[in-house]
C-alpha cells in the first residue's frame, strides 16, 4: 500500500490524533497551539484525512468520533522510504551521509534510521 504524503496541517491533526487515540474534532483542536484554527477548518481537515485512508470515525447522532486507520510508524516508515527513493536514488547509505553532514546526527542515531528503513523497528 502506498502511503500518501500529508500536508503540514493534516500532519499536525494526525499528530494530535496518534496522541490521543480517538475524539472529536473539539477534543483535536483543545490540544491544538494557539492560535487556534477554526473548527470549521479542523473538521474540513479530518474528513480529508478521512478520504485519504488515514482517519475514520464513528457517530454519535449528527458527532463523529475520528480515530487513525494509519499508524504512526506506517506513515513515518513510507514517508521516509518515498524520501530516500526521491532524492537519494534509494541509497540508505546517501541519506545517512547527508544527514551526518548537514545535521551532525550520531552513530546510533544513524543506526536507528537504517532499522527503520529496513523494518526492524
Amino acid at each position: 500500500m502506498e502511503i500518501k504524503e500529508l500536508t503540514r496541517a493534516e500532519l499536525e491533526i494526525m499528530q494530535i490524533l496518534w496522541q490521543i487515540e480517538r475524539g472529536f474534532v473539539n477534543n483535536i483542536l483543545e490540544i491544538m497551539p494557539d492560535p487556534k484554527p477554526a473548527y470549521n477548518t479542523v473538521s474540513t481537515i479530518v474528513r480529508i484525512l478521512e478520504k485519504k485512508g488515514f482517519v475514520a470515525h464513528k457517530s454519535f447522532g449528527k458527532s463523529h468520533e475520528y480515530y487513525p486507520i494509519v499508524d504512526r510508524q506506517s506513515y513515518t516508515k513510507g514517508f521516509m522510504n518515498n524520501v530516500l527513493d526521491n532524492f537519494f536514488g534509494g541509497s540508505v547509505g546517501n541519506m545517512v551521509s547527508f544527514l551526518s553532514r548537514e545535521k551532525s546526527i550520531s552513530l546510533s542515531e544513524a543506526d536507528e534510521i537504517i532499522k527503520m528503513l529496513k523494518g526492524d523497528k
